[in-house]
């Protein structure tokens, strides 16, 4: 064979792999990031990440939920979004009591799902990818322990059955059982309303002598700015950890509301769980609507650990740096 039908025969096997490749994804292939409260700015981020994926891969995302913390309505999105058959579907779980049975319901149908940021760990989900929020929540003991000097009252401001800051609020207990000295007054439940950690905030701001409040914990995203303001308006003198990097929390760090944040990376979350259910879907195993946490030769991981970090003064311009770069 001579080296111009070599070069010839070259072009075209690099032709074929050319079209094999793009063949692989279609925007026909459709696939559900599932959330609640998906106009905070963390749920823009991760809806950011998941669509960069999707654009790559030339398939088409849908990012859906109610826009108010609704563990019911969350349901009802998932129930949709596997009714309309998908590729795939990756979720953040609310509630893990009301989600469970429809991300059984969607895995017994063919629809592969994993969980991102809060999981369902006694479901059929395939995997978790997200924070680990036991060591999250240790990290930001340890902070307030600092900052306290190891004494004091604290509050949090949670979202209760949501697994994630259950998870959140564990770590913390477990790093303040070192420390007798700190005092868990508060462990409030704000139902999804940032107003109602203001409100409280204003409520134990009121509290004097030996009741007074050290420091405020917020284990997740929207209440931060408004304990903040909280703060403020009383003449300040209180401690202040929050969650997460919107840019209300990265401003209150810089201007020294906040003191500091934990980090995680949602973008990720949405960016990797998307890749991942791409794979799946086109390489899936032979059994889905199985345990495969305990399966040794499983092809999946047991979950995705995307990391977390503690956001200060002395690291915050490199936070606010990387969130312009992101616009």
């Amino acid at each position: 064979m001579n080296a111009m039908k070599k070069a010839a025969l070259a072009v075209l096997a690099m032709g074929i792999l050319s079209i094999v490749a793009c063949d692989r994804h279609s925007n026909k292939e459709v696939f559900y990031l599932v959330a609640t409260n998906v106009n905070l700015p963390y749920w823009q981020t991760a809806a950011a990440g998941f669509n960069k994926a999707a654009a790559q891969y030339k398939v088409t995302a849908k990012v859906v939920g109610p826009d108010t913390y609704d563990a019911a309505a969350e349901k009802d999105a998932l129930h949709h979004a596997v009714a309309a058959k998908p590729a795939g579907i990756l979720i953040s779980v609310a509630d893990s009591e009301v989600l469970q049975p429809e991300i059984d319901a969607a895995i017994a149908a063919g629809v592969p799902v994993i969980t991102m940021d809060s999981d369902a760990a006694g479901s059929r989900r395939l995997y978790f990818i997200g924070t680990n929020n036991l060591d999250a929540g240790r990290m930001g003991g340890r902070r307030v322990i600092e900052k306290l000097g190891g004494a004091g009252n604290v509050v949090f401001f949670t979202l209760t059955s949501q697994p994630n800051t259950d998870e959140r609020l564990k770590g913390f207990k477990d790093v303040f059982a070192t420390r007798p000295n700190i005092k868990i007054v508060d462990v409030v439940d704000i139902k999804g309303d940032a107003r109602n950690a203001f409100d409280k905030t204003q409520e134990f701001l009121a509290l004097t002598g030996p009741k007074k409040i050290d420091a405020f914990i917020c284990l997740e995203a929207s209440s931060g700015k408004v304990v903040a303001d909280a703060i403020k308006r009383a003449g300040g003198g209180r401690e202040l950890v929050a969650w997460d990097v919107d840019q209300d929390t990265l401003d209150g760090i810089k201007s020294g509301a906040i003191d500091a944040t934990i980090a995680q990376k949602p973008f990720t979350m949405g960016y990797i769980g998307l890749k991942a259910l791409d794979e799946i879907f086109h390489a899936p195993p032979a059994q889905l609507n199985k345990d495969f946490s305990k399966d040794s030769f499983s092809t999946f991981p047991l979950y995705v650990d995307t990391g977390t970090s503690l956001v200060d003064s002395r690291n915050v311009d490199l936070y606010l740096t990387a969130a312009q770069g992101s616009k």
